[in-house]
């Protein structure tokens, strides 16, 4: 098994580098908490807030900006696995200046919003909605998890 993260800074703000490989652990975490066997890759695409209003009003059709959006590859449990091949679970988009706003708003350290973000991002990927109050309430419980106690005070 494998998992690959390709993280894409578009921005000019650096200081999120320290947290790569934390980022890398919490997929192959979500990934084998999920009992995915195989190889599996996903891009993380860090932006800022034009970009993700752009791509929230092009794909989504809502005209602001917003932190996370994702785009899932795997759509259904029905869509085909090839076997002996990389999976592309999809693309993530982060908006770095949410992270920090909303971060500060939140009174909790910028790397918890982030790995948030991420893991939010993550489960879309895999099927997981919060459409619903119940759909809402299993994606959050699951994000606890896969967060852990490192971060449990500020969720």
């Amino acid at each position: 098994m494998q998992y690959e993260l390709d993280i894409i800074n578009k921005t000019r703000n650096q200081n999120y580098r320290p947290y790569y490989d934390s980022l890398r652990m919490l997929m192959a975490k979500t990934l084998d908490m999920h009992h995915m066997k195989g190889d599996y890759s996903l891009s993380l695409i860090l932006v800022g807030p034009v970009t993700i209003h752009r791509l929230n009003r092009q794909y989504r059709h809502i005209d602001k900006v917003t932190d996370v959006i994702s785009f899932a590859i795997l759509e259904n449990e029905d869509t085909y696995l090839p076997k002996d091949e990389t999976i592309d679970l999809g693309d993530i988009f982060i908006n770095l200046q949410r992270v920090k706003s909303q971060a500060r708003e939140y009174g909790h350290s910028e790397e918890r919003e982030l790995s948030f973000l991420f893991v939010h991002g993550l489960l879309h990927c895999l099927g997981y909605d919060h459409m619903t109050k119940e759909d809402e309430a299993k994606m959050l419980s699951m994000q606890r998890k896969i967060l852990g106690k490192r971060h449990e005070e500020e969720i």
